[in-house]
């Protein structure tokens, strides 16, 4: 059994990876889920480590909530075909798996990975996958305003401008945290999490960036959603 040029030494971890809590059978893949976060959570952060001397803890946080994010998770296990593999219960059958289903599927096959091959198996598979988006969202960092380029984007295509949504706030007045979403159109993309208003519509821009750059297939012009959890990005 291969996953992503790893080949599975105890097969039945990748068979546990792919089983969801909806199917009610004594074991399913929430454990691995919990382990391939933080095998996911470590790469990420040392790849950033490295790949970024220049930047504080603060500003490394800041781009591994948007790498690590359940939208860019669920997208991964949608090309993957993860959503094509999962063993779910009836109830989720019969309609597309939603963005926190996907992220998960991917983190607990991740942690399948780390526990049949060890950290530096997760490592290369989770590279594999992630290194564009880790060096996108560092090169983007260190550019102009994701909101300016998103701006542009907009203009260049649609002869529109973005504008953003607050979906949500938490936390006391000294540590506040807004969630955020950007629109062209009709068409909402994912949300983020920011420390300030500012901040999120940055990352929101990001989001939208992340769809409209690399995968201009997005049809605007129908008014279609991107699949999202709007609450699933993380806040580190």
């Amino acid at each position: 059994m291969q996953f992503q040029g790893h080949t599975f030494a105890r097969p039945e971890l990748f068979d546990l990876a792919l089983t969801h809590a909806s199917l009610h059978e004594a074991r399913d893949n929430e454990r691995l889920e919990f382990l391939g976060d933080a095998a996911l959570d470590l790469v990420v952060a040392e790849e950033l480590f490295a790949l970024l001397p220049e930047l504080s803890e603060g500003q490394m946080t800041e781009i591994k909530a948007v790498v690590v994010s359940r939208p860019t998770l669920s997208r991964i296990a949608r090309e993957l075909g993860l959503d094509q593999l999962a063993r779910v219960g009836p109830g989720l059958r019969s309609r597309a798996l939603p963005a926190s289903v996907l992220a998960n599927l991917f983190e607990a096959m991740l942690g399948a990975v780390y526990l049949d091959g060890g950290i530096e198996a997760a490592r290369r598979v989770a590279l594999a996958m992630l290194r564009d988006t880790i060096e996108y969202a560092a090169a983007e960092y260190g550019s102009k305003n994701p909101k300016q380029r998103l701006q542009h984007v907009a203009q260049s295509r649609w002869s529109t401008l973005p504008h953003y949504e607050q979906l949500e706030a938490r936390g006391s007045a000294h540590a506040r945290a807004f969630l955020v979403r950007a629109r062209i159109g009709e068409t909402a993309f994912p949300s983020a999490w920011g420390r300030t208003r500012k901040e999120a519509e940055r990352w929101a821009a990001f989001e939208a960036l992340l769809v409209l750059d690399p995968r201009p297939r997005l049809p605007l012009e129908r008014g279609e959603a991107v699949p999202r959890d709007e609450r699933a990005d993380k806040l580190a």
